[in-house]
């Protein structure tokens, strides 16, 4: 599912980030998610209505509704996550989140990405260090720190303390 939608909307219609859960599962993380957490910055009506149109002909719906310009006018422009799901299943979903350029957290994160490679599938995701700091620092749910954890513990040769430390600050300061 996951590649089938990637296909379609990041490739396609936006650029993208994959945040959250994903990134720890992604490199090795043995937990169960609902769904896979995307940030885009926000897309005008009509490409909107695209991705929209593109994503129902390969047979996903969306949770908020089957008409793109209301989902559009309801939800995505005033910047609520909308989640798509393949036709009869609601697990798994892609959560899709969008933000304007003012937010400069997100936009920092999506303006320093990385490239993950798995197999012969590349996705964009948060510069670990930004990962770390976001989960210890904002969403400080038992299962992100167990994320955070793992991930310093992946890659603890790579990452740099001062690093996670400055981003921590970062979130402090805008948020």
């Amino acid at each position: 599912m996951a590649l089938e939608y990637y296909e379609i909307l990041l490739k396609k219609h936006t650029d993208y980030l994959v945040v959250s859960g994903y990134v720890s599962i992604s490199t090795g993380r043995t937990r169960g998610t609902e769904n896979i957490d995307i940030i885009c910055p926000i897309i005008d009506k009509i490409k909107f209505q695209e991705l929209f149109s593109d994503l129902d002909n390969n047979k996903f719906w969306c949770y908020q509704g089957d008409k793109a310009q209301e989902v559009y006018n309801q939800y995505f422009s005033s910047l609520t996550t909308i989640r798509f799901a393949k036709e009869n299943q609601i697990f798994p979903n892609i959560k899709l989140i969008p933000f304007k350029k003012t937010d400069k957290i997100k936009s920092f994160e999506f303006n320093h990405p990385q490239k993950i490679i798995i197999e012969d599938f590349e996705f964009k995701i948060p510069q670990i260090e930004f990962e770390i700091a976001y989960k210890e620092k904002v969403l400080k749910g038992k299962k992100d720190i167990s994320d955070a954890k793992h991930l310093r513990i992946f890659f603890s040769d790579i990452i740099k303390e001062y690093k996670i430390k400055k981003f921590k600050k970062l979130i402090q300061t805008e948020s």
